[in-house]
Protein backbone atom coordinates (compact mmCIF):
# COMPACT_ATOMS: atom_id res chain seq x y z
CA UNK A 1 0.00 0.00 0.00
CA UNK A 2 1.40 3.39 -1.04
CA UNK A 3 0.83 5.93 1.76
CA UNK A 4 2.77 8.79 0.15
CA UNK A 5 0.73 11.92 -0.46
CA UNK A 6 0.40 13.07 -4.06
CA UNK A 7 2.74 15.99 -4.74
CA UNK A 8 -0.11 18.33 -5.67
CA UNK A 9 -1.95 18.19 -2.34
CA UNK A 10 -1.71 21.15 -0.04
CA UNK A 11 -0.87 20.72 3.59
CA UNK A 12 -3.30 22.58 5.81
CA UNK A 13 -1.41 25.43 7.51
CA UNK A 14 -1.14 25.51 11.30
CA UNK A 15 -0.16 28.25 13.75
CA UNK A 16 3.45 27.10 13.23
CA UNK A 17 3.38 27.38 9.41
CA UNK A 18 5.59 30.19 8.11
CA UNK A 19 4.00 32.87 5.93
CA UNK A 20 5.41 35.76 3.89
CA UNK A 21 4.39 38.22 1.21
CA UNK A 22 4.48 36.41 -2.12
CA UNK A 23 5.26 39.31 -4.44
CA UNK A 24 4.71 37.12 -7.50
CA UNK A 25 1.03 36.89 -6.44
CA UNK A 26 0.61 40.59 -7.22
CA UNK A 27 1.79 40.06 -10.82
CA UNK A 28 -0.26 36.87 -11.30
CA UNK A 29 -3.39 38.65 -10.06
CA UNK A 30 -2.72 41.72 -12.20
CA UNK A 31 -2.70 43.99 -9.14
CA UNK A 32 -0.67 47.14 -8.63
CA UNK A 33 1.74 46.76 -5.72
CA UNK A 34 3.24 50.25 -5.66
CA UNK A 35 0.02 52.16 -4.78
CA UNK A 36 -0.69 49.65 -2.01
CA UNK A 37 2.83 50.07 -0.64
CA UNK A 38 2.43 53.86 -0.72
CA UNK A 39 -0.74 53.48 1.37
CA UNK A 40 1.44 52.02 4.14
CA UNK A 41 3.57 55.14 4.41
CA UNK A 42 2.88 57.72 7.09
CA UNK A 43 0.47 60.43 5.87
CA UNK A 44 3.21 63.07 5.72
CA UNK A 45 5.41 60.70 3.66
CA UNK A 46 2.70 59.99 1.10
CA UNK A 47 2.92 63.57 -0.14
CA UNK A 48 6.33 62.75 -1.64
CA UNK A 49 5.16 59.70 -3.56
CA UNK A 50 2.70 59.07 -6.28
CA UNK A 51 2.31 56.38 -8.87
CA UNK A 52 4.48 58.29 -11.34
CA UNK A 53 7.39 58.91 -8.94
CA UNK A 54 10.56 57.37 -10.21
CA UNK A 55 12.30 54.73 -8.16
CA UNK A 56 15.34 56.79 -7.21
CA UNK A 57 17.92 54.91 -5.17
CA UNK A 58 19.08 55.94 -1.70
CA UNK A 59 21.54 54.47 0.80
CA UNK A 60 19.80 52.53 3.56
CA UNK A 61 21.51 51.22 6.68
CA UNK A 62 20.12 47.98 8.06
CA UNK A 63 19.47 48.70 11.76
CA UNK A 64 20.36 45.13 12.77
CA UNK A 65 23.51 44.50 10.71
CA UNK A 66 24.65 48.06 9.89
CA UNK A 67 24.99 46.87 6.28
CA UNK A 68 24.55 49.70 3.78
CA UNK A 69 22.40 48.85 0.78
CA UNK A 70 21.04 50.81 -2.15
CA UNK A 71 17.25 50.72 -2.04
CA UNK A 72 14.55 52.68 -3.78
CA UNK A 73 13.10 55.66 -1.93
CA UNK A 74 9.80 53.86 -1.31
CA UNK A 75 11.54 50.97 0.46
CA UNK A 76 13.46 53.46 2.59
CA UNK A 77 10.23 55.32 3.36
CA UNK A 78 8.52 52.12 4.46
CA UNK A 79 11.43 51.31 6.77
CA UNK A 80 11.18 54.78 8.28
CA UNK A 81 7.40 54.43 8.69
CA UNK A 82 7.76 51.07 10.42
CA UNK A 83 9.70 52.76 13.23
CA UNK A 84 6.76 55.01 14.08
CA UNK A 85 4.67 53.83 17.07
CA UNK A 86 1.48 54.51 15.07
CA UNK A 87 2.54 52.32 12.13
CA UNK A 88 0.43 49.52 13.61
CA UNK A 89 -2.27 50.64 16.01
CA UNK A 90 -5.68 49.54 17.29
CA UNK A 91 -7.34 50.83 14.11
CA UNK A 92 -5.08 48.93 11.69
CA UNK A 93 -6.92 45.99 10.12
CA UNK A 94 -5.50 42.55 10.82
CA UNK A 95 -4.54 42.01 7.17
CA UNK A 96 -2.78 45.38 6.98
CA UNK A 97 -1.05 44.79 10.32
CA UNK A 98 0.29 41.43 9.14
CA UNK A 99 1.41 42.97 5.85
CA UNK A 100 3.14 45.80 7.72
CA UNK A 101 4.97 43.34 9.98
CA UNK A 102 6.38 41.66 6.88
CA UNK A 103 7.33 45.03 5.36
CA UNK A 104 9.07 46.04 8.58
CA UNK A 105 11.05 42.79 8.92
CA UNK A 106 12.17 42.57 5.29
CA UNK A 107 9.58 39.87 4.51
CA UNK A 108 11.21 37.34 6.82
CA UNK A 109 8.76 34.41 7.09
CA UNK A 110 6.79 34.28 10.33
CA UNK A 111 4.18 31.91 11.73
CA UNK A 112 0.76 33.01 13.03
CA UNK A 113 2.13 32.33 16.52
CA UNK A 114 5.04 34.75 15.91
CA UNK A 115 2.73 37.28 14.28
CA UNK A 116 0.36 36.98 17.26
CA UNK A 117 3.20 37.78 19.64
CA UNK A 118 4.12 40.88 17.64
CA UNK A 119 0.52 42.06 17.19
CA UNK A 120 -0.90 40.97 20.55
CA UNK A 121 -3.58 39.03 18.66
CA UNK A 122 -4.67 35.41 18.88
CA UNK A 123 -2.60 33.18 16.56
CA UNK A 124 -5.70 31.17 15.62
CA UNK A 125 -7.49 34.34 14.47
CA UNK A 126 -4.47 35.26 12.36
CA UNK A 127 -4.29 31.74 10.92
CA UNK A 128 -7.98 31.71 10.00
CA UNK A 129 -7.56 35.05 8.25
CA UNK A 130 -4.38 34.43 6.25
CA UNK A 131 -4.76 30.71 5.55
CA UNK A 132 -8.25 30.73 4.07
CA UNK A 133 -9.20 30.18 0.45
CA UNK A 134 -8.86 33.87 -0.34
CA UNK A 135 -5.33 35.26 -0.48
CA UNK A 136 -5.12 38.68 1.13
CA UNK A 137 -2.49 41.06 -0.28
CA UNK A 138 -0.24 38.19 -1.34
CA UNK A 139 0.31 36.84 2.19
CA UNK A 140 0.77 33.12 1.66
CA UNK A 141 2.49 30.16 3.25
CA UNK A 142 6.14 29.79 2.34
CA UNK A 143 6.56 27.10 -0.37
CA UNK A 144 2.82 27.04 -1.09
Amino acid sequence: MNTAKPSNTRVKPTIETKFHIDYTWWDREGRELRPYLISHLLPEQRLHFDESTSDSLVDWIDPDTAEVRRVDALTQGLQTASGNPQYINDHTTLVDAVFRIFLANGNKPLSPRELGDKLNRLPLTILKTIAGREVYKGVRPVND
